[in-house]
């Protein structure tokens, strides 16, 4: 039995939403919930709509259908600035760095709504503390990171908004299991030390698993599973299809020929 999120305890709702690309439906029907100050993940393959979901919610795309709330106030259809302003930082998927600004000229661009230029110089140390590579390359073209060093910055520039809730879209993508390890273990210290509510999709299981509290399985833009991580990691659907676990006694069985329990 899962254990379903009270309302009153989360600071972003989403209640049957659904957003397309063109044609193609992309979301059908997503409800979830995220509580304030947790680490929330939602699974899914490539292609499952899980960066879609947070593009709806960060203003990028609109949904066609459904609510979305953050802190009690409906946000769907919203201009991303306004939604930033309103505390929404997001850490998009790719990075997408501006590639001739400096380091620091990047996580300045991240503090574009902000005023307080004392703040934003500790802001910036502070970022510095967590990821203490960006300082040394801090006069350096943002370009020329590595993919870890990018995505640092790519969360960074996202602290630099101080935001309340942070989305965070595939921080693994393309990096090396060690470099995967110290970005989880920063984004856990961010959540803890800062009180930072963040949603985190991911394709890794294994750590988002380990890192979050509670997590959704999206398959082909729905919500087919729900729990708190420790129960979905006990899941054997989720062994086997997302954690790479093979369920005793069907060794030799083809993966795509066993069908998962929620379909």
């Amino acid at each position: 039995m899962s254990e379903r999120i009270q309302d009153s305890d989360s600071i972003l709702e989403l209640a049957n939403v659904e957003a397309s690309y063109g044609p193609v439906q992309a979301l059908r029907g997503v409800s979830l919930s995220v509580p304030r100050g947790k680490i929330v993940t939602v699974l899914g393959a490539n292609g499952a709509g899980k960066s879609t979901i947070l593009k709806t919610i960060s203003g990028i795309i609109d949904p066609s259908k459904g609510q979305i709330r953050f802190n009690g106030e409906e946000i769907q259809g919203r201009d991303p600035d306004w939604i930033v302003r309103r505390g929404i930082g997001h850490a998009p998927e790719g990075r997408e760095m501006f590639a001739l600004l400096t380091v620091e000229e990047n996580l300045r661009m991240g503090a574009y709504t902000r005023r307080d230029k004392d703040g934003v110089a500790r802001d910036i140390e502070l970022v510095y503390s967590y990821f203490p590579i960006l300082k040394e390359r801090a006069r350096q073209e943002a370009g020329l990171l590595s993919g870890g060093q990018q995505q640092m910055l790519a969360i960074g520039r996202a602290l630099l908004s101080r935001p309340k809730l942070m989305l965070m879209d595939e921080p693994s993508l393309g990096l090396s299991p060690l470099l995967t390890q110290e970005i989880f273990r920063i984004v856990g210290r961010i959540n803890k030390e800062q009180g930072t509510t963040i949603l985190l999709v991911e394709q890794n299981a294994n750590m988002a698993l380990e890192v979050a509290e509670f997590g959704y399985v999206l398959e082909v833009g729905r919500i087919v599973m729900e729990d708190t991580c420790q129960r979905l990691a006990a899941k054997e659907d989720v062994q086997e299809f997302y954690l790479g676990m093979k369920a005793h006694g069907v060794r030799g069985q083809r993966r795509w020929k066993k069908k998962k329990q929620w379909r």
